[in-house]
């Protein structure tokens, strides 16, 4: 399950980014962890299935509710990281502006 909410998070991000106007949202980055993501849990696939062999396709409920959660995890701190290097860079300026009428 991790694997493949990876992958999947991976392919939704590369489109958008393919299909961008302007490269201000930094969505290169979030490609880089989600892909990097999937390549790791695909190393992890593939030592697992060389452990347990044909037990690899029928895991637990239990087992598959953690590994769900687990990638969603991950997807979720990728945006963290995403959304701190987006707030920090502030391409567009909003977060500077937004501090500067606060501070009138």
């Amino acid at each position: 399950m991790t694997l493949l909410i990876s992958v999947f998070a991976a392919i939704i991000v590369t489109v958008k980014w393919y299909n961008r106007k302007d490269d201000s949202m930094k969505l290169g980055m979030l490609c880089f962890l989600y892909w990097g993501a999937s390549l790791m849990w695909l190393v992890d696939a593939i030592f697992e299935y060389a452990e347990l062999k044909a037990e690899y396709f029928t895991p637990a409920l239990e087992d598959m509710a953690n590994d769900a959660f687990l990638g969603l995890s991950v997807v979720a701190l990728g945006l963290v990281i995403w959304l701190i290097r987006l707030l920090i860079t502030d391409a567009k300026g909003s977060v500077h502006e937004a501090l500067k009428d606060q501070k009138d």
